[in-house]
């Protein structure tokens, strides 16, 4: 539950870049308040990491959302990629872990359609950085 309240600040912390790119050090500072010592860890972690790697980041997920463009997506499903690809590319987590929680995120804060968009384009974030073993599980069936 503390990595989902992490995750959830991170996000927020992102959104707010994304819209009016705030005093950095601020934001981390923000970020970081009430959240208990390896969860601020965590949440700054996920920000400053999706930050510095946001070229890459960009670029998996423009490949992967076939047939969108960054710039037309809402921005809480951006930045719900944004860090959920980070998090793929670190390993923090399975990929199924790193897909439900993204997943979560956005029913919680995207629009209605937002949860099968997000899992969608994960999922093939996820085989472009670690294909599935063959006969292997999915990566997230979107249930």
């Amino acid at each position: 539950m503390a990595r989902h309240q992490a995750r959830e600040r991170a996000l927020k912390a992102l959104f707010e870049y994304d819209l009016v790119h705030p005093d950095l050090p601020g934001l981390l500072e923000r970020t970081a308040a009430g959240l208990a010592g390896e969860d601020a860890a965590f949440a700054l972690q996920l920000v400053e990491g999706t930050l510095a790697n946001l070229l890459d980041i960009d670029a998996r997920v423009a490949r992967a959302a076939t047939g969108w463009k960054l710039s037309r997506m809402p921005s809480v499903d951006r930045n719900i990629l944004r860090m959920a690809t980070f998090e793929l590319m670190t390993g923090t987590a399975p990929p199924e872990v790193i897909i439900d929680e993204a997943v979560e995120l956005a029913r919680a804060f995207g629009t209605e359609q937002s949860y099968r968009f997000v899992n969608g384009v994960l999922a093939a974030v996820a085989r472009g950085l670690r294909p599935a073993p063959e006969g292997g599980p999915p990566v997230h069936d979107g249930s």
